[in-house]
């Protein structure tokens, strides 16, 4: 089914879920001044419905959550690749009977000042995900506990986002990124925003200035292939998570650099990093992080909520897949090729490759009352050390490398041997389930065993 054939009931769908998820408490400025905009509504699609814990506690709590699509009334904030060429997308001309038109008028009234003559992408492909711009919260001024200190809550497996920068090491659960999807912070002076699309799977974290400016950043309420579209309060542009390009407003054309950011367990962050920071539940906001709004949605046989584009037959849908681009160059390295060749040698339009991969750290979308279930994690690496290119093997339940023996953790740590100390260049890289993936970078070259070799 297509954008051009859903576009219509979903804003019909989300005009009653948002209803639903802003229990009139007046915290959003969605609608504006605008008159309403009728729609013909279809019968709706039912999205996941979630029920279990993202990250596991000492004791059991109740499995009944709220719908995927609504968010908690407690959560309601304030509102607050080649590169793209802006172009001006004059509106006067157009059939107001036509799709994008109605795509036009619903967007430009709901109290936004974003300039709507720049855009890079068909503006029907930005559909309405449910709750309204930051009724999904984003966290501005982030408390953070140091690590010594860490709850008893916080599992060795638990997934967290890993940042690093100048010395300072920052964890960013993604219990607590499922329910607010975007953390505006700083590490080591640099002003970062960290971001997680549940639905898609993808972690990413971007240096937030441009131009010399400091942008902040929020959810907009919308998606494009099912990925979550943020904005940034300055100049109220869209921009699209998984390019980290602007893809609507002034900003159009401008894209966010990428920083390295793996997703790995809590226990590996914990001994790596004993000085660095945690992420706290202490946000302001009441919410049980404990129990994820997408319960088991990242099961292989499930089907993609709010996309409806073609999946890529290569991959099944869900397949989660650690990716890497290389001067415009895409790879995707399926999790089912990782799990049997934990240590791969590749290269990349040129590029020297290093990938590696642990088993063991949780998905985020299990929890309390549950087996959870054990996705792993993955790092990117340049395979260079002092200008000696090592060569990795999976030796004896180990990362080791050909030329010294040393073992090597998922950070590019040398943990053991002759080399104990030494650390690999990270290269930036993201997880992404493959139906997400595929669709922004449909060129992506897909390893597989024969690829590999060995």
């Amino acid at each position: 089914m297509s954008y051009r054939t859903m576009f219509p009931a979903l804003v019909g769908l989300m005009v009653l879920v948002n209803a639903a998820c802003s229990g009139g408490d007046g915290n959003s400025d969605e609608s504006g001044d605008a008159s309403p905009i009728t729609v013909p509504v279809s019968e709706p699609t039912r999205g996941p419905s979630p029920q279990a814990a993202a990250e596991p506690a000492s004791t059991p709590v109740p499995t009944d959550t709220p719908t995927a699509l609504a968010a908690p009334d407690e959560l309601k904030g304030e509102p607050a690749t080649p590169e793209a060429t802006p172009t001006a997308s004059p509106r006067d001309d157009r059939d107001p009977d036509t799709l994008e038109e109605m795509a036009f008028l619903y967007h430009t009234q709901r109290g936004w000042k974003t300039d709507f003559s720049k855009m890079s992408v068909v503006i029907s492909e930005l559909i309405p995900g449910g709750p309204p711009r930051d009724g999904i919260p984003p966290i501005d001024e982030p408390k953070l506990v140091p690590v010594p200190d860490a709850p008893t809550y916080m599992m060795d497996d638990a997934p967290v986002i890993s940042v690093e920068i100048g010395g300072e090491a920052k964890a960013y659960p993604l219990a607590i990124l499922m329910r607010h999807e975007i953390v505006n912070d700083e590490v080591g002076g640099v002003p970062v925003t960290v971001t997680f699309c549940p639905l898609c799977n993808t972690s990413i974290v971007f240096d937030r200035r441009v131009d010399g400016k400091v942008l902040d950043f929020g959810t907009s309420g919308n998606l494009r292939n099912s990925n979550l579209i943020m904005w940034d309060r300055q100049t109220e542009s869209w921009w699209e998570q998984v390019t980290g390009e602007a893809i609507v407003g002034e900003m159009t054309g401008t894209r966010l650099e990428f920083l390295p950011a793996p997703v790995i367990s809590w226990g590996v962050f914990r001994d790596a990093f004993p000085e660095g920071q945690l992420l706290s539940r202490d946000q302001g906001f009441y919410s049980d992080y404990s129990t994820p709004p997408y319960f088991g949605y990242d099961a292989a046989d499930n089907t993609p909520f709010l996309f409806f584009g073609n999946v890529d037959p290569r991959l099944p849908a869900m397949e989660r897949v650690v990716s890497v681009t290389i001067d415009g160059v895409s790879v995707a390295y399926p999790f089912l090729l990782l799990r049997d060749r934990p240590a791969i040698n590749d290269s990349v339009n040129g590029r020297e490759l290093a990938v590696f991969y642990v088993g063991g750290t949780f998905s985020p979308f299990v929890g309390l009352g549950t087996d959870p279930t054990r996705v792993g994690s993955s790092g990117i690496f340049d395979p260079f050390v002092d200008g000696r290119k090592l060569t990795f093997t999976f030796q004896d339940g180990a990362i080791k490398d050909d030329e010294t023996g040393s073992t090597w953790n998922i950070l590019g740590q040398a943990i053991e041997g002759p080399m104990k100390g030494s650390r690999l260049e990270s290269v930036v890289h993201g997880n992404h389930f493959w139906f997400s993936w595929a669709a922004s970078f449909p060129d992506t070259a897909v390893r597989t065993a024969a690829d590999i070799g060995g």
